[in-house]
Order: structure tokens, then C-alpha cells, then sequence
């Protein structure tokens, strides 16, 4: 398993997660952003930059992720189509997006988005918390163990 990293909205407290997750369980962890990102020294972690434009490293992304692959994005749509290529794909609170809901996510954030185009002030998801952090870390542990396991 490789982890795959939506990087231009990943929060910093998230990447810190993952840099010490992909040390201690020895997985490489790209970073994939349209600016430039600074990852730690380690053989284990490596940041690429793509050009700016619309869903560029989301289709990166895409391109370089295989069956059994983890990607951390809060993007439903770039979730969507990693669970399509066999993939799993986990956001920033701990959600771990699978067959059995994407759907619904991506039905809703179309409803959404729908309303904010009406012009109805949704407002945006809470600021990160300590919950969050907690749920993101305990389900990215159980992804690199089921990974683990199943070398």
C-alpha cells in the first residue's frame, strides 16, 4: 500500500499525522499539490508539485494510485474515483469513504453545492478539533494494519 496525499487542502496538523505514520510503518507517502509543499527528510515521504489548474492533482492523484492504495482527501469526487479503481480513501476528520456510502456523499455535496449556487449561506465544515484529529489518526492506524496484514 502506498498513501496518496491531496496536499493543496490537507491541514497541517494532518500532514504531521502522516509523517509520522509513514515512518513508523515504513509507507511511502506522496504528497500532491499544485504548489510547492516541504515534507520532512525521509525515505518514506516525498511531495510533487503540478501545474495550477482545475482538478490537476486530483487527476495526478488518479493516474498514480492502484488497487489497495490509501488517499487522503477531503475532495468526494476524487474519493469517488479512487474507490472506483480499487482504492480507499480517508478525509482529514476520519472518515473512511467506502462503496457502501460514497454515493450518498457525492449526492449530497451535489445538493449543497446546488443550494449555495441558489444562494443559501451554508457556511463551511468546523475548524479541525481534537476529536477529529483523534477519529483521523485511530482509522489511518486500522488502514496501515489491514495493509500490513495482508502482505
Amino acid at each position: 500500500m502506498n498513501i496518496w496525499v491531496d496536499g493543496d487542502a490537507c491541514p497541517v496538523v494532518i500532514k504531521e499525522i502522516l509523517y509520522r505514520a509513514a515512518r513508523r510503518a515504513e509507507i511511502m507517502t506522496t504528497f500532491i499539490a499544485n504548489h510547492h509543499l516541504s515534507v520532512p527528510p525521509s525515505p518514506f515521504l516525498k511531495s510533487i508539485q503540478v501545474s495550477s489548474g482545475f482538478d490537476v492533482a486530483d487527476n495526478e492523484i488518479v493516474k498514480a494510485c492502484a488497487a489497495g492504495d490509501l488517499v487522503i482527501t477531503a475532495d468526494i469526487p476524487l474519493a469517488a474515483e479512487v474507490i472506483d479503481k480499487g482504492g480507499q480513501a480517508l478525509n482529514p476528520r476520519g472518515e473512511l469513504y467506502s462503496k457502501a456510502n460514497i454515493r450518498a456523499r457525492l449526492n449530497m455535496r451535489d445538493f449543497m453545492d446546488t443550494m449555495r449556487a441558489s444562494g443559501v449561506q451554508s457556511g463551511g465544515p468546523p475548524p479541525l478539533g481534537q476529536k477529529e484529529k483523534q477519529a483521523f489518526a485511530n482509522q489511518l492506524d486500522k488502514c496501515i494494519a489491514r495493509a500490513s496484514r495482508s502482505r
